[in-house]
């Protein structure tokens, strides 16, 4: 089960705001895929369009193998028959109706008969912990309790594609766990196509199976989660991620048989990763998961910075070093080099990337 879309929607410029054009082709098999990006990158303008809440200008949307949308075809389905589930930042409950009411309407709406509707109704409310608080309206619950509920009315219309704009937005840090928790679990019992939106790369590296980078109305890359946050497809790409650090580049030799190469980094030499499609003398960017970025003593594949911040919390010591570099290291890992004027710092060759602009 997969959603298929190329999506082409043109907004003229209106007072102060300037023309935009979101131009996107995006494929996403069933699982979690995090459509991640800066405001303004278009990103819930996308969730509208699938969902059938605005219509693209070209393109053809196709889920399960069912059209939504074909600009050529003249088809655009209406939101009702899309059979989508669309959690909206506010979760989107019927406030004048209580958690039952607002599920009863959802089967009803999707057109479920009564008794599948009450079996479905049963097993949800008790699935999502809700049975105690089923004859409660929205206002009565918490923020939790609402994302629950919205989620359990979803389920309801047994949708073949799930739609999630920012749904931890405005949460604090326990409850937005708790909902992570939620979604891994829904995952695991229903095998359909799930787009988050969202802005926070900790929630995208906590739940995405896929990434979809969206800047500016374009994508710029889109993948697993792995080959996405190891593999930048350009420096811009690694910096939205915000995990790298990040070097202007100079390939100094190559070795295909060793799968290795030679870079010239702020003045100093690293073996780099394999880079089939580079000549010698290519510029460009080194990034580095900071992450896997560490101190070392003696020589090496390394390179050698200045300290220039230090800053201890109870998680641990965070140190920004010159150009731009930062690590994190544990409290026992920074105490061998408390005293250190200048850090050598190595990263495995697969934690490395090396991209254009």
């Amino acid at each position: 089960m997969s959603i298929e879309a190329r999506v082409v929607r043109r907004l003229a410029a209106v007072r102060d705001s300037p023309a935009f054009t979101l131009d996107v082709q995006l494929a996403a098999p069933a699982g979690i895929t995090v459509v991640l990006g800066p405001s303004g990158a278009g990103k819930t303008l996308l969730l509208n369009s699938i969902a059938g809440f605005a219509r693209p200008d070209e393109g053809r949307i196709l889920v399960r193998d069912r059209i939504y949308f074909d600009a050529a075809a003249n088809v655009q389905l209406a939101p009702e028959r899309r059979r989508c589930g669309y959690i909206f930042q506010d979760h989107a409950l019927f406030p004048h109706m209580t958690v039952r009411e607002n599920l009863r309407f959802a089967a009803q709406s999707a057109g479920v008969g009564r008794l599948e509707a009450r079996r479905r109704m049963s097993e949800l409310l008790e699935s999502f912990d809700l049975s105690q608080l089923a004859d409660r309206r929205s206002s009565q619950l918490s923020g939790g309790q609402r994302q629950r509920a919205a989620l359990a009315r979803i389920l309801m219309t047994d949708p073949h594609l799930l739609l999630l704009d920012e749904p931890s937005r405005g949460l604090d840090p326990r409850l937005r766990r708790a909902f992570w928790e939620l979604l891994r679990e829904l995952k695991r019992r229903i095998e359909i196509p799930i787009l988050l939106v969202t802005h926070d790369i900790e929630e995208c590296c906590e739940l995405a199976d896929r990434i979809a980078i969206l800047e500016s109305g374009r994508l710029l890359q889109s993948g697993t989660r792995e080959e996405v946050i190891r593999r930048p497809a350009s420096v811009g790409v690694a910096r939205l991620l915000g995990l790298h650090n990040i070097a202007p580049a100079e390939i100094r030799s190559l070795d295909p048989a060793g799968r290795t190469s030679r870079l010239r980094v702020l003045g100093q030499e690293l073996e780099g990763p394999h880079l089939p499609g580079h000549l010698i003398g290519d510029t460009g960017f080194l990034c580095v998961l900071q992450s896997e970025m560490k101190p070392v003593r003696g020589n090496g594949n390394r390179l050698v910075l200045r300290v220039e911040t230090v800053q201890r919390s109870a998680a641990g010591v965070q140190i920004q070093l010159e150009h731009g570099f930062t690590i994190a290291l544990s409290q026992s890992e920074y105490a061998g080099y408390a005293d250190s004027d200048s850090l050598s710092l190595t990263a495995p060759v697969e934690a490395m990337a090396f991209t254009g602009r």
